[in-house]
């Protein structure tokens, strides 16, 4: 039986998925929570928030996610970066785990992605449980309900996590699979209950089909200064380095904390919602954020609770520590009721630097921006990723190496033109270790760097003065109102300063290294501004 508002020529029938229980389509909250509840999928929390655990999988899978290499994309993917799977494997893949979601019921989210409708796609999320179709819901943008009547997807996920792949039948290395087909326009998700894994293979979808227009795709966050959209700034970083506190700013508008597009039109939200970590979320330095924990439809993802007052402990990382939360755009006050900002004045990279070495924050010239960009030096957070259980420095190119399906200089460049066409000033922040490594300094304090971001974005850090780092080269803040002279020079903060010296010389050898790779494809400018 089908229930629930869709285009009656585009039913799951239709696509050729027939044999299945009951199909919802397009729930709203209230009845996403309902279903979930009389599942057992989860427990009602606090204010009407949604309390989940996602099981083994606290984390995104990276290693189980495949492109399939067909003739039309198989001149364009990064394999270096990207597994391939056979199209055998993939139609063999399809077969069964359709076969597997045979009288089982199902929730389908017709919803788009892409607040510019100029450039956005439609897909539709087929989900086996309920409330990942209520995290969907928040992550993706909702159409007008009038607008289901004429739905009509470009892409189609399922995602059933009962399902086990078969490493030898369907061309992968475990029962967890997360593969993209672009000629069958469809991604299929199996034998995860991450709820990220949705919006992410979104994401790296909409990676691959944007360039061919002209359009920057971004790993990264956005806000503009309040009423003046024309002073947009962004900040690319990977998971954990402050995205999504960071463009949470109450002095701005917020445009979106973790995917957007840079068109000749500006800059443009991928998504509806935002997907933040919650581990010692902290109600007077991030209280906004904070009190989506409480509001109705929030996804609590994988925190420990009082069972009697369902009180959330936001310091017990026992489950893991990517706990989160996904809530809708609206949840924060000052967003932005378009998701729309103007072409970026400032561009910031966040980098979460495990060894204590780079300064808190630093400016680049266009092409040390290009350089820093493609190799998106930064740690991998506990918990982020399977297996990640303590900061791992690492090197993710465009701050978003595991959702870039084309070669980095691709994006490298087109942010290279963006950037010198529309004059945007570029930064380095460091939102990582200061006064040592990791196990003996401490993280960067996160008033220190919102006085610093808040000096670069207001236009008064570029007015003072600035000196030449002697390993990196850019240029560092002397002083800067608001935040201890000390800490703007890392060798000073370290009790031992021949300790540092020797720390970043390692850190200076693994950009050299790490850099290599780009070399062939990159212009001289760019090579000019080599670290080592």
């Amino acid at each position: 039986m089908a229930t629930g508002r869709v285009n009656p020529q585009f039913r799951l029938d239709d696509q050729g998925i027939t044999g299945l229980g009951d199909v919802y389509y397009n729930l709203i909250e209230p009845a996403l929570i309902e279903e979930a509840l009389k599942r057992g999928e989860g427990e009602l929390g606090n204010g009407g928030a949604f309390l989940v655990s996602t099981g083994k999988f606290t984390g995104r899978s990276p290693k189980d996610k495949y492109v399939v290499k067909s003739a039309s994309v198989e001149d364009k993917i990064w394999w270096e970066a990207n597994a391939a799977m056979s199209e055998e494997g993939f139609d063999a893949l399809y077969d069964d785990m359709v076969a597997h979601m045979q009288g089982r019921d199902y929730f389908v989210q017709d919803l788009v992605g892409g607040a510019d409708r100029a450039h956005a796609i439609n897909v539709r999320m087929v989900t086996e449980m309920a409330w990942h179709g209520l995290f969907i819901r928040h992550m993706l943008r909702r159409p007008e309900r009038s607008e289901l009547d004429e739905f009509v997807a470009d892409f189609t996920v399922i995602n059933c996590p009962s399902f086990q792949a078969d490493p030898a039948k369907h061309d992968c290395r475990s029962e967890t699979v997360i593969a993209l087909n672009f000629d069958r326009k469809m991604i299929l998700i199996g034998g995860t209950e991450y709820a990220g894994e949705n919006k992410k293979s979104v994401f790296t979808l909409l990676n691959y089909l944007l360039p061919e227009k002209g359009i920057m795709p971004m790993h990264c966050s956005a806000n503009h200064a309040t009423g003046n959209p024309v002073d947009t700034a962004i900040f690319f970083g990977l998971s954990g380095t402050g995205k999504t506190t960071l463009s949470a700013d109450p002095e701005r508008t917020l445009i979106g904390d973790d995917e957007h597009g840079w068109s000749d039109r500006g800059t443009f939200n991928f998504e509806g919602g935002c997907y933040a970590k919650t581990i010692n979320l902290n109600p007077e330095a991030e209280p906004e954020i904070y009190a989506t924990t409480s509001k109705f439809g929030t996804v609590i993802e994988n925190m420990v609770f009082d069972p009697e007052t369902m009180e959330l402990d936001f310091e017990d990382d026992s489950l893991t520590a990517n706990m989160r939360c996904a809530y809708p755009l609206h949840y924060i006050s000052n967003a932005s009721k378009t998701a729309l900002g103007g072409h970026p004045k400032n561009v910031i990279m966040l980098t979460c630097d495990a060894f204590g070495v780079l300064p808190p924050i630093a400016r680049l010239t266009p092409a040390q921006a290009m350089y820093h960009f493609l190799s998106g030096f930064t740690s991998k957070v506990a918990g982020t990723e399977r297996g990640v259980t303590e900061p791992e420095p690492t090197f993710s190119t465009c701050f978003g190496a595991p959702f870039m399906p084309r070669r980095p200089e691709v994006y490298g460049n087109l942010l290279r033109d963006k950037i010198a066409q529309h004059g945007a000033t570029c930064w380095l922040v460091n939102t990582g270790w200061t006064g040592g490594a990791y196990g003996t300094g401490s993280r960067m304090p996160i008033k220190a760097t919102r006085a610093l971001l808040t000096a670069a974005l207001d236009g008064t850090l570029a007015k003072g003065e600035f000196r030449k780092d002697p390993n990196f080269g850019f240029d560092v803040p002397v002083a800067v109102p608001g935040v201890p002279e000390v800490l703007l020079d890392p060798r000073r903060t370290w009790g031992d300063p021949e300790g540092y010296d020797s720390q970043a010389a390692k850190l200076v050898e693994m950009f050299s290294s790490n850099f290599e790779q780009y070399l062939p494809y990159i212009d001289d400018d760019v090579k000019a501004a080599k670290i080592g």
